[in-house]
């Protein structure tokens, strides 16, 4: 009869559903239950700038209180090269399991536009924390014939090309700060790239360059009296460093304080990512990392993960905009 097929019909579409959501149970629970023991061993953590730099010290010193906050180590290995992208592209090419995460330059919204990366920042990677700041400046040799910023300026209008300044990498923040400095000033230097803030801050105290574009890991020696710091590239003078003016007090619109980032592989798992986001959130607010980050004047600029990408997503259209102005990828051949 018509009348008892309805039920009998309810019965099995009812036996169906509850047929699938057990099979998407046995599928998902798995992932949920590899999840909720994470982390089970050590955590690889790629920083793409040398040992012993500003970034290195930031990035040990978080991943130091992240690691008791998780209850398992995080191991700093430093792979460097090509303005910190080879470490970059090693961390996003890892598996994305949370096991392997690293450090983000901001410049990676540059050197992708540019074609160095090969990688699309808005795609491609897992935003966990923006940490802090850097503070860049130019410093020169306590000996040298440059007593201000000015003096450099007029020395090289008369002498287009002459003066050198050490960086940390073609292309990169210190690179592209120095260029836009020089691009609102209407002077022309000769660039001399390293392949770290610490290469440079070598070539400067051993004579071979005339000018330092870094982070801040000219502070102990201007401190100690062999550099002197010229002019520093903040919204407002660094704290330990009041006599020296900033680029835009000086009259040049130019401010680059390249905020350090931490990501993980794209495609995470969505319960790890919040584990780690809220590990590094402890981290950049303990009194740890707040010791080290005065020591090296990183401003703390945190963000949450889906904060941090929104950052970055500006930052990417900005800097298509930089690309044109400084015509850097006619430099990149240069």
């Amino acid at each position: 009869m018509p009348t008892s097929s309805f039920p009998a019909s309810g019965k099995r579409r009812s036996l169906l559903i509850a047929t699938a959501g057990a099979a998407a149970a046995a599928l998902t629970s798995p992932l949920r239950a590899f999840a909720q023991g994470y982390p089970e061993r050590p955590i690889t953590f790629i920083c793409p700038w040398p040992a012993g730099g500003t970034a290195d010290q930031s990035m040990r010193a978080l991943c130091q209180v992240a690691a008791r906050t998780l209850g398992q180590s995080i191991v700093v290995e430093n792979k460097v090269g090509a303005s910190g992208m080879i470490g970059t592209k090693a961390m996003a090419s890892a598996k994305p399991d949370g096991y392997t995460i690293g450090q983000i330059p901001i410049s990676v919204t540059r050197f992708s536009q540019l074609g160095t990366l090969q990688l699309d920042p808005l795609k491609d990677l897992t935003y966990l924390a923006r940490t802090s700041g850097q503070t860049f400046g130019i410093a020169a040799p306590a000996e040298s014939r440059f007593k201000s910023l000015q003096e450099v300026v007029a020395f090289a209008k008369a002498n287009p090309g002459k003066l050198t300044y050490a960086h940390a990498g073609i292309g990169g923040a210190t690179h592209v700060g120095m260029e836009e400095f020089a691009l609102a000033a209407g002077i022309r230097f000769n660039n001399v790239p390293y392949k770290g803030g610490a290469e440079a801050l070598q070539a400067v105290l051993g004579g071979h360059v005339d000018l330092l574009a870094d982070s801040s890991s000219w502070a102990p020696h201007v401190e100690a009296g062999k550099l002197k710091l010229l002019a520093t590239w903040g919204e407002r003078r660094a704290a330990r460093f009041k006599d020296a003016p900033t680029l835009k007090e000086l009259g040049y619109s130019v401010v680059v304080d390249a905020p350090n980032g931490i990501g993980a592989p794209k495609g995470l798992d969505p319960a790890i990512a919040k584990k780690l986001r809220d590990a590094f959130r402890t981290a950049v607010a303990s009194p740890e990392f707040k010791q080290v980050a005065d020591k090296i004047d990183a401003p703390v600029l945190y963000l949450d993960g889906p904060d941090y990408e929104k950052y970055v997503a500006g930052i990417y259209q900005k800097e298509t905009v930089l690309i044109d102005k400084l015509k850097l990828k006619e430099l990149m051949k240069s």
